[in-house]
């Protein structure tokens, strides 16, 4: 049955209009500071074949559109009214949970004996148990390490809530009441998409709702095939990489390959590291995952605003995800971070795509999410654990626009914690929370600053985790030109006698009166930053975003003192300036020119190569092991040149001759 375009609006809107209010009813009665203020849930409405065939658009973490719950539902076998699923382990669950503290509720909503759709809700959990306190941690190498895995069981039988598994969930948590209270906001929303479905069949019928289950996806496929069709067709290829796994200083490389043919769209990443014994990976199972397609939704979104969002945007993007890749983890390998491995994805997808779009596609946007969490010990016993802020960059300029400061949606639309509340549910008091000077790269359009944030901890006995730190050595890239963003930094007590300058951390002990500082990196700038108005660098300067300092040093605009005491422009000093060609780094800057210099395209793929060819176990053993040889050659810190001085032309010879050696070795072997 082909609904009439004018019936399949009407009931697309209703359906879409459940989604949203089913987010509504889970944000108003959950009880963590992350689900109601923060925002990490969603809400949707699958067919009876598992697609999301609707999403809300406006609340709710946008990425996980493209979803499905078939292989969770399939896992638990027959269902019955009355029926709510939980789990949240991503290896059984087909990619639905992402990782452990995202805990998955499906709910069969019948009519007539007949599943006419199934209810899903999602919520990060304050913690699952685990190694640590929130239970994620970069250090974990292994699932088993990051909290109680749930496969796909029945909470909930017939309408009965199974007590069992309440007291094992109780159990393996630090905030039991926090969780139980979130899982009953979830049970709250299925029951309001229940019902309002129930609604809608009414006054429709379930034929028309159930033929609207296939053709709203349908629909949305044929809109995203149009405007993937509007790119230029053809294999444009990009790599970036995270700054290190935490466990070892060796870079994690990300390579994709985007083919665009008349609409549709192969992403192959081949050439991506082996996944590693640290919580980067991602488990998407060889598919067009969520977390490895967020960049392809958000294109397609762009190009047309208002195509409707369910599972047909994922219909004409295939993938090619190498099995025991960062990108296709293989269990029981650790995914609790893989937020920070998705943002470096989206930024190489970015990057791929932006060869095939320049005119549409932005810079790097800065690259990171990361939640910064303390624990502390809960009045009468217990423990607190909160996220006190998800903290973010901004987002890469782009022809004809700077990128939004302090604001990135790359890959989630968390929103940000009111101070007020923090400081009600959590001991420490925010001394600072704003956007970071100076911080986005330069640009004919200038990159989104990152954000600063400086808290003071006011009991004994703190934690500190702050996982996704990431851009602390590669900068987020520009494009066309453009600058990169500067680099994010994490400081305890900065200024003070006992300063303490962290990269990546597992979890810091802190006490009464510590300060701590997270900047996070500023996004990549679009086109050459000496061709900028004048003007618009004024604006910047007078609105705090760039510094006197910066704007001759990066903008070539001289500022002065106006006759009113602000800032104003000085034409002739700037005119004198921008004669001087820009001597500021443009690109993905310095650091990763230097790595580029030892690990070029060409090596760091045979290299990649000769690795997939040994049994999966031995790869990231073989890999470290070879980046530590060649890292010998190299100064300390490279390809940083923030403490000790760049490599030079002989290092770089003799890191490249050891690359080679030991990659022609390992082929070798790999050959016998």
């Amino acid at each position: 049955m082909k609904l009439d375009p004018v019936t399949l609006e009407i009931i697309g809107n209703k359906l879409g209009a459940l989604t949203e209010e089913m987010c509504l009813t889970l944000q108003r009665t959950s009880r963590s500071l992350y689900v109601k203020e923060t925002a990490d849930f969603c809400c949707a409405l699958a067919g009876p074949d598992g697609r999301f065939t609707a999403y809300p658009r406006g609340i709710g973490v946008s990425g996980f559109v493209g979803l499905d719950v078939r292989t969770a539902v399939e896992h638990v076998g027959p269902l019955e009214p009355g029926d709510v699923i939980i789990t949240n382990d991503p290896y059984t669950s087909g990619g639905l949970a992402t990782h452990l503290p995202d805990i998955q509720l499906i709910e069969p909503y019948f009519h007539e004996g007949e599943i006419a759709g199934y209810g899903w809700a999602f919520i990060h959990c304050s913690d699952i148990g685990g190694r640590v306190p929130s239970s994620l941690a970069p250090t974990n190498h292994e699932i088993y390490q990051e909290g109680l895995r749930i496969p796909p069981v029945k909470l909930v039988r017939a309408g009965e809530p199974s007590r069992d598994i309440a007291a094992l969930l109780a159990a393996n948590s630090r905030t039991p009441e926090a969780n139980d209270g979130d899982l009953r906001a979830m049970l709250a929303a299925l029951r309001t998409g229940r019902e309002r479905l129930a609604r809608v069949i009414e006054r429709h019928g379930a034929a028309e709702v159930a033929a609207a289950h296939t053709d709203l996806v349908e629909y949305t496929a044929q809109k995203a095939r149009a405007a993937l069709a509007g790119l230029r067709d053809g294999t444009y290829r990009f790599t970036d990489y995270l700054d290190d796994d935490a466990v070892s200083p060796v870079p994690v490389r990300i390579s994709v390959a985007a083919t665009l043919d008349r609409g549709a769209l192969h992403l192959d990443f081949t050439g991506t590291d082996p996944q590693v014994a640290a919580a980067f990976n991602i488990a998407s199972h060889g598919r067009a995952h969520a977390w490895i397609t967020t960049r392809v939704l958000a294109l397609i979104c762009t190009l047309d605003p208002a195509i409707p969002l369910n599972g047909g945007l994922i219909r004409p993007v295939t993938v090619t995800a190498p099995e025991g890749s960062v990108v296709n983890a293989s269990a029981p390998a650790a995914v609790g971070i893989r937020h920070a491995t998705a943002s470096r994805v989206n930024d190489a997808l970015g990057g791929a795509l932006g060869l095939a779009a320049p005119e549409v596609m932005p810079a790097a946007s800065s690259g990171l999410v990361v939640p910064v969490v303390v624990a502390e010990n809960a009045p009468g016993g217990g423990q607190n654990v909160q996220v006190l802020e998800p903290m973010v960059g901004g987002t890469g300029a782009r022809e004809g626009a700077d990128g939004v400061d302090g604001r990135d949606s790359g890959i989630s639309n968390l929103a940000n914690n009111p101070v007020e509340t923090v400081e009600t549910e959590i001991g420490a008091e925010i001394v600072r929370y704003a956007l970071r000077p100076d911080s986005g790269g330069p640009g004919r359009w200038r990159g989104g600053c990152g954000l600063e944030l400086v808290f003071r901890i006011l009991g004994d006995d703190c934690r500190l985790l702050a996982r996704g730190l990431e851009r602390m050595r590669f900068r987020p890239w520009g494009a066309a030109g453009g600058g990169p963003g500067v680099p994010a930094e994490l400081v305890v007590n900065e200024g003070r006698d006992d300063e303490r300058r962290h990269g990546k951390i597992d979890m810091v002990a802190l006490r009464k009166g510590d300060t701590v500082t997270l900047r996070t990196s500023g996004a990549g700038g679009y086109g050459d930053a000496w061709t900028r108005d004048p003007a618009a660098v004024l604006d910047d300067v007078r609105r705090a975003l760039v510094t006197e300092r910066a704007a001759a040093r990066d903008y070539g605009v001289a500022i002065t003192t106006g006759a009113d005491g602000r800032p104003a422009l000085d034409a002739p000093a700037t005119a004198e300036l921008r004669r001087t060609p820009p001597n500021a780094p443009h690109g993905a800057g310095p650091e990763r020119a230097a790595w580029d210099a030892v690990h070029s395209t060409e090596a760091a793929d045979r290299l990649v190569a000769a690795l997939f060819a040994l049994p999966a176990a031995g790869r990231y053993a073989r890999r470290a092991a070879i980046h530590t040889a060649v890292l010998a050659e190299l100064p300390e810190d490279f390809p940083s040149t923030a403490r000790t001085a760049p490599a030079s032309e002989t290092q770089l010879t003799a890191a490249r001759a050891v690359l080679d050696r030991l990659t022609a070795e390992l082929e070798t072997e790999a050959n016998r």
